[in-house]
């Protein structure tokens, strides 16, 4: 791990708009910090709208001065729903500076082949070399084993005008706006990641610490850190410690994405997850993807102003 401070700029503005989450409602009203998308663009209701998915895709944008990026991460779960959305929400994939991929599960990856179709010049693909090994499962309580499909191949990214950019240490992109985190170090004792998670290796299964999970860390200016996540495998809160170490910075400002917390398993560290948040004191909270009905709803009750619903085309500004 590296333990020397990564000087990132100080942001004016952070903007993540939602490609694709596990959830769409287009009743919802604004807030004061997030823009829901338009019901409608004219007099007519349109006979079309958003889908949503098991799976996450983000676009951040930020802005340090006159300069502005804008930035692909994650690219939700089948190859239909992202398109369609960044068709509907009038996103240009040709906008686009570089992708970051969280991991290599499936519903962070399977637009990625789509949107790069889409784009006309050459991309960074920003990637923990483990994002890369195959094969990986999940084991059922019955014993019974599931093996994650492939989703990333070398040689058929290194067909396309991708660079990919591998890296176990963080990796600042765009003039130090952002900054990838790469392996998550873990701190914490109660953040075990997916104990049914298997890899094979020389023919023998082990447990699989998914390493190639990392977030994307931006330092907004008077405010703090901005920390969002794909899955959060490592936990949330060793991902957010690991921001807070890596940068140099203390305050923490806002915290987005999968914290991965859905299920019997990850229920049990619910409680702990937000007292050490609660530690943290975001001023802005928004679980999103894996991180479970039960837990969103004790999110809204325990952080009443800084949590917000998440919601597929919903637009969160941060300055």
């Amino acid at each position: 791990m590296n333990p020397i401070p990564v000087a990132l700029k100080e942001l004016d503005c952070v903007e993540v708009l939602t490609l694709m989450d596990n959830f769409v409602d287009v009743l919802l009203e604004d807030t004061e910090i997030v823009t829901r998308p338009p019901k409608a663009t004219g007099a007519e209701i349109p006979t079309d709208t958003l889908l949503a998915e098991h799976g996450l895709c983000l676009l951040v944008k930020v802005q340090h001065g006159a300069d502005r990026h804008t930035i692909l991460f994650d690219t939700g779960y089948n190859s239909i729903g992202v398109l369609h959305n960044m068709d509907k929400l009038a996103v240009d994939p040709d906008a686009l500076e570089a992708i970051i991929l969280s991991h290599a599960h499936m519903d962070h990856t399977g637009s990625l082949h789509p949107i790069l179709e889409k784009v006309s010049h050459p991309i960074p693909l920003v990637v923990h070399p483990d994002a890369f090994f195959y094969p990986r499962f999940l084991k059922g309580k019955d014993g019974s084993l599931r093996r994650f499909p492939r989703t990333l191949v070398r040689k058929d990214l290194e067909r396309r005008n991708v660079e990919i950019l591998e890296s176990k240490t963080p990796i600042p992109i765009l003039d130090e706006t952002i900054l990838v985190t790469g392996e998550v170090e873990r701190t914490t004792a109660f953040e075990k990641g997916m104990l049914n998670a298997l890899m094979e290796k020389a023919g023998n299964l082990e447990p699989d610490p998914i390493k190639d999970d990392q977030a994307l860390v931006m330092h907004l200016k008077d405010r703090g850190l901005v920390v969002i996540s794909g899955c959060s495998h490592t936990g949330i809160v060793n991902t957010v410690r690991y921001a807070k170490k890596l940068t140099g910075v203390e305050k923490v400002h806002a915290v987005l994405g999968g914290f991965h917390l859905s299920g019997a398993f990850f229920e049990k560290i619910l409680d702990q997850t937000i007292r050490e948040l609660k530690a943290l004191s975001p001023a802005v909270l928004v679980p999103m993807h894996c991180s479970g009905r039960k837990a969103m709803e004790q999110f809204s009750r325990e952080f009443p102003s800084a949590f917000e619903l998440n919601s597929v085309g919903s637009k969160i500004t941060l300055n």
